[in-house]
C-alpha cells in the first residue's frame, strides 16, 4: 500500500488490532443469525510525510450508511461546544446575513441550528439520510452528498464559495484526503476561511488512545501533516487552537495560500512541539502497540475479576471507541451483558462483533449495577453528572483508557 498523501510505500506498522466490523455498524436482532462483514484494522506511519493511516480495506460507503446511528446532539456538552464555536467564529470572521457559511460533515444540524438562529446563511453537506433528514428539520439546507473536489466545482459554478467552511472530525474520515483539501479550495472564497477539528495524533499517542482507531477513521493527524496537505493544494494553515474534544483535538484554520493574513506564533510552536515529541522519529511508533495491548489486558483482567467475585457490571456508551476496544478485548455478553446509551437510534440494537445488547439509561436504576465501564472516556464528567445517583447504592464508575480506574 502506498500512502495517501505523498504516496510513498508504507513500510512502518503503527498498530495492529486484528480484524473487526466497522465501529458505526449496529446489528439489528435480525442481523445476529447472518454473517457480519471483518476488515483488517491496522495503521501505518509513512516516514515521508508523517500521516498515520488505516490499511486500504473498507470503503466510505460501506460505513456511512443511510442508517448511521451517530447524532451529534446526543451529547450535551457536544452541543456547548458547537454553540460556543459558533459565536466565537462569527465574531472573528464578522460574519453576517451577507455571508455563507458551508458545514462538511453537517450530521444531524448539531452546529449549523446556531447560524440559522442569527440569520447567516448556510449549507450542509451530509451524506448519511438519518442525520441529513434531522438537520432538515431544523430548516438547515442539506445537500445529501459526499464532499470531493467535483462536488466543490459544481457549488463554485452555482456561485456558493463560502466565507467560511467548517468540518468537525470529518478529515479523518475521508478516503482521499488529497482531492477532498482540493474541494476545500476550490469552494473557498478568496478571503474565505476553513476551519477543521480532528482528534491530534499527539494526544493519542500521549494518552494510548488506541480506541479512536477504526476504520471510519482513514487518517490520524498532526499538525504537521496537515500543513503538508494543506501546502500541497495551495493552502495554508494559519492558525491553531488546541482544544480538549474527544481526548485532545486541534482546530486547525485554513486560507489561500496567498492570502495577507499572517500566520499566527502558534502554528510554529505546535509545529516545534511535536517534532520535540518525537512524531517525525519512527522509534516513537515503535512501542505504542505495547501499550495498547496493556490497555487490553488490564479491561479483560478487571471484568473476569468482576465476576468471579460476583459483581454486576454494565456499559455507559454506545460510542465507537468502545466497539474497538471491546473488539480487540474480545469482550462478550458473558463479561458484559449490557451497554446502556441515550441514543434512541441505537437502542434495541447491538454492537457489532461483540454482540452486547444496547439498553435505554432507565435501565441502570433497574438493575443497579456494581460497577459502569464508561466507553467514551471523553465525557466521563458529563455521564457521571448526569448518573451519579449510581453511587447512592454503592456503585462505581470506571474507565479503561489510558489506564483502567476507578473514578473519584
Amino acid at each position: 500500500m502506498n500512502c495517501r498523501h505523498c504516496h510513498a510505500l508504507l513500510q512502518h506498522v503503527f498498530l495492529d488490532l486484528g480484524f473487526a466490523p466497522p465501529s458505526n455498524a449496529y446489528l439489528n436482532a435480525a442481523d445476529l443469525n447472518a454473517p457480519e462483514l471483518y476488515f483488517p484494522l491496522k495503521l501505518f506511519v509513512c516516514e515521508h510525510c508523517w500521516l498515520v493511516q488505516t490499511e486500504d480495506h473498507a470503503q466510505a460507503g460501506e460505513m456511512f450508511r443511510h442508517d448511521y446511528a451517530y447524532f451529534s446532539s446526543v451529547s450535551q456538552s457536544w452541543l456547548d461546544h458547537a454553540a460556543r464555536y459558533a459565536r466565537m467564529i462569527t465574531a472573528r470572521l464578522g460574519l453576517g446575513k451577507q455571508s455563507f457559511v458551508i458545514e462538511i460533515a453537517a450530521n444531524d444540524g448539531y452546529l449549523l441550528k446556531n447560524f440559522v438562529a442569527t440569520g447567516i446563511p448556510c449549507l450542509g453537506i451530509e451524506p448519511t439520510a438519518s442525520t441529513a433528514a434531522a438537520a432538515e428539520s431544523l430548516g438547515i439546507p442539506i445537500l445529501r452528498e459526499f464532499f470531493n473536489k467535483s462536488l466543490a466545482e459544481r457549488l463554485a459554478t452555482e456561485g456558493k464559495q463560502a466565507d467560511l467552511i467548517a468540518g468537525n472530525n470529518v478529515y479523518a474520515h475521508v478516503p482521499d484526503i488529497n482531492d477532498f483539501t482540493s474541494g476545500l479550495k476550490v469552494a473557498l472564497k478568496p478571503g474565505g476561511t476553513i476551519t477543521l477539528e480532528l482528534p491530534h495524533l499527539m494526544r493519542l499517542i500521549e494518552h494510548a488512545q488506541f480506541d479512536t482507531v477504526y476504520h471510519e477513521h482513514f487518517s490520524y493527524l498532526s499538525l504537521h501533516s496537515v500543513n503538508r496537505i494543506f501546502t500541497s493544494v495551495g493552502l495554508r494553515v494559519w492558525d491553531v487552537e488546541a482544544l480538549p474534544t474527544h481526548g485532545g483535538s486541534l482546530r486547525v484554520y485554513g486560507c489561500h495560500a496567498h492570502n495577507a493574513r499572517a500566520t499566527t506564533p502558534a502554528v510554529t510552536h505546535l509545529l516545534e512541539e511535536e517534532a520535540r515529541r518525537g512524531l517525525r522519529d519512527l522509534a516513537t511508533y515503535r512501542d505504542f502497540q505495547t501499550r495498547a495491548d496493556q490497555v487490553k489486558n488490564d479491561l479483560a483482567a478487571f471484568l473476569i475479576e468482576q465476576r468471579r467475585a460476583g459483581k454486576s457490571v454494565a456499559a455507559y456508551g454506545a460510542a465507537a471507541k468502545g466497539n474497538t476496544l471491546m473488539n480487540y478485548a474480545g469482550i462478550k455478553p458473558d463479561l458484559l451483558p449490557y451497554v446502556c446509551d441515550a441514543a434512541p437510534s441505537k437502542q434495541g440494537k447491538f454492537l457489532p462483533g461483540t454482540h452486547i445488547p444496547i439498553l435505554s439509561p432507565s435501565v441502570l436504576r433497574e438493575r443497579q449495577p456494581d460497577v459502569v465501564l464508561i466507553l467514551p472516556w471523553n465525557i466521563a464528567n458529563e455521564v457521571i453528572s448526569q448518573h451519579g445517583y449510581i453511587r447512592g447504592w454503592g456503585g462505581e464508575f470506571v474507565v479503561a483508557v489510558p489506564n483502567l480506574r476507578i473514578l473519584a
